[in-house]
């Protein structure tokens, strides 16, 4: 999935339709094409496959409560972890999905939710808070999916690669995201990719904790992606960075003779102002991200 996730993202960037091979239920190959202009039309924020409509198959999870989170709406109507919801306002809960959907649509409404707990029925009244979910309002009561993780390992493919095959799979990633991130901020220069995907460090934090979380092989992942960033972003021909040094270097082999001490200052000031405007974009954005959720 996430390497299906990274091809769809690259050839977004310069095809506007592809062709998908299927493997349907009926085991028939069929062939799909996707419009991928709508990734570029959203400047390239969000999920991209969530905005071309794909999503992964999530395993049927039964709808019982495996955690409460303090001062929530499931701890407000009494719900303890093991109950298995039966009903909201009559309506058949069979999946936990079922039962994230109606929460979903219901902020601030009151519902009538049937529990089963210790082998007995019991009703209890629940009030989803409202949240903003991407200028959206969606509605929450806090409360966990029992532990799913034998469903989700199921579904977990682990590949490994031999010394040799390893390091030619990391130089091609390497390469590959290389370009991404050049081809990326050219867009951003032109307007056809929005500045709020810049990422300051509140976001590189909050994102580290998420990758941490999901095991160390998705946290050195992460560390992988961010110090690839930094290290294109400092090649880049911009004066105080290692590319601007690099691009002096490049003028005196083509004059023949040093650059002279007052065009190095100019391009140290335009560099630094550049530096300190590329900053102040990340902190905003992070700013704007933390208090929009």
């Amino acid at each position: 999935w996430q390497e299906m996730r990274w091809l769809l993202v690259q050839r977004a960037a310069d095809h506007d339709q592809i062709d998908l091979e299927l493997l349907n239920l009926r085991q028939e190959i069929v062939v799909r094409r996707l419009d991928l202009t709508v990734v570029r039309q959203s400047g390239w924020e969000g999920d991209a496959l969530e905005r071309l409509g794909l999503g992964l198959y999530r395993p049927r999870l039964p709808p019982v409560i495996g955690s409460v989170s303090a001062s929530s709406a499931a701890q407000a109507a009494g719900l303890q972890s093991g109950d298995e919801v039966l009903e909201i306002d009559g309506e058949p809960i069979d999946s936990w999905a079922d039962l994230v959907s109606v929460v979903r649509r219901s902020p601030g409404q009151t519902l009538q939710m049937d529990v089963l707990r210790q082998g007995l029925r019991q009703q209890l009244t629940v009030r989803p808070s409202a949240v903003d979910d991407r200028g959206r309002e969606i509605g929450r009561i806090g409360a966990s999916v029992r532990d799913g993780g034998e469903a989700r390992e199921q579904l977990m493919i682990t590949v490994r690669y031999g010394p040799v095959s390893a390091l030619g799979k990391a130089l091609g990633e390497t390469w590959d995201k290389s370009a991404f991130t050049l081809v990326m901020i050219g867009r951003m220069i032109t307007g056809e990719v929005s500045w709020r995907n810049i990422s300051g460090p509140v976001t590189i934090a909050d994102y580290a904790g998420q990758s941490a979380k999901l095991g160390l092989d998705y946290y050195l992942k992460f560390l992988a992606l961010v110090s690839i960033s930094l290290g294109v972003l400092n090649l880049l021909p911009i004066p105080i960075l290692d590319g601007g040094h690099l691009l002096y270097y490049l003028v005196e082999i083509i004059k023949r003779g040093p650059v002279s001490e007052r065009t190095m200052e100019i391009g140290q000031q335009i560099g630094l102002a550049f530096l300190i405007m590329l900053m102040a974009f990340a902190f905003y954005n992070d700013i704007n991200r933390l208090f929009s959720g």
